[in-house]
């Protein structure tokens, strides 16, 4: 199992690299859409029981995605507005509100509808796939992978502090892995890698957030957004529990499914670049 993990890591590491590296947005901007849709998928698999229609459903999300890209490339106004007043406040309002309440519940409520559930992941991965791509076409690879490695501090070092101090659970009845000396030891790195990253890597979002918010503001920048990664993957193992699956699919031998590798960059997403819009 061990040896198909990082296998698995390293092709994966392989074309992100790739990716970052080739001379248009495109490689990106494909690789970003077939995350979201494969994520999209797994999110609905959770929740949606009628296949054919949730297939469907997933080749016009991607369809959406590629026109979407296009109009992104081009800096259409009307789709850069809709995102950037609607879809990206309706996702950060579903992770400050609702998630929290069905995290501290530990369930989501059964009169909750299929539908509403549906309509969220739609929502949440559309958010998440437009944060990624815009950062990438407007600040460069540098800040969405030192972005993107915020969240992989914070991760990593929740699961090696909990596994080594952890003696208190943070939500027992939702992930009971999870401890709160691994969430904080998980914000505290995760933090300093933005602090640090604001000083010696121009380009990188800490840079940017310094820029914008100043010393303080990139501190509690990086302090919420390590914090709400967290949610994000305690939303997923609500979703997970309630489907009686542990995996959100099997297309990443070794780690499970797309969905169990960025749930944590859902809700940060949105929000990182909603940080940089209204400074």
């Amino acid at each position: 199992m061990l040896r198909q993990r990082i296998l698995t890591a390293i092709v994966l590491l392989l074309i992100v690299i790739a990716a970052v590296s080739a001379s248009t947005p495109w490689p990106m901007l494909a690789l970003l859409a077939i995350m979201s849709a494969c994520a999209v998928w797994e999110w609905w698999r959770l929740v949606w029981s009628h296949t054919l229609a949730r297939n469907g459903a997933v080749v016009v999300f991607v369809c959406v995605l590629g026109v979407l890209s296009r109009l992104l490339v081009d800096a259409h106004p009307q789709t850069l507005w809709a995102f950037q007043s609607i879809v990206l406040p309706l996702a950060v309002f579903f992770w400050l509100i609702p998630v929290p309440l069905m995290v501290v519940r530990a369930q989501v409520p059964k009169r909750c509808p299929t539908a509403g559930l549906i309509a969220a992941g739609a929502l949440t991965l559309l958010a998440m796939w437009f944060a990624l791509a815009w950062i990438f076409l407007q600040y460069g690879a540098s800040a969405l992978i030192s972005l993107w490695a915020l969240i992989w501090c914070a991760d990593i070092a929740a699961y090696f502090v909990g596994r080594q101090f952890g003696r208190h659970k943070l939500a027992p009845d939702v992930s009971p892995g999870k401890t709160r000396e691994g969430a904080f030891g998980g914000i505290l790195v995760a933090t300093i890698w933005l602090v640090a990253t604001a000083i010696w890597w121009p380009g990188s979002y800490g840079a940017l957030v310094l820029a914008q918010w100043g010393p303080a503001g990139l501190v509690l920048t990086g302090v919420l957004l390590s914090a709400w990664s967290i949610l994000g993957d305690l939303f997923e193992s609500l979703l997970k529990r309630r489907a009686g699956v542990k995996d959100s699919s099997q297309l990443l031998p070794g780690h499970g499914g797309v969905y169990d590798r960025i749930d944590a960059v859902l809700p940060v997403a949105p929000a990182a670049i909603l940080l940089l819009l209204i400074g």
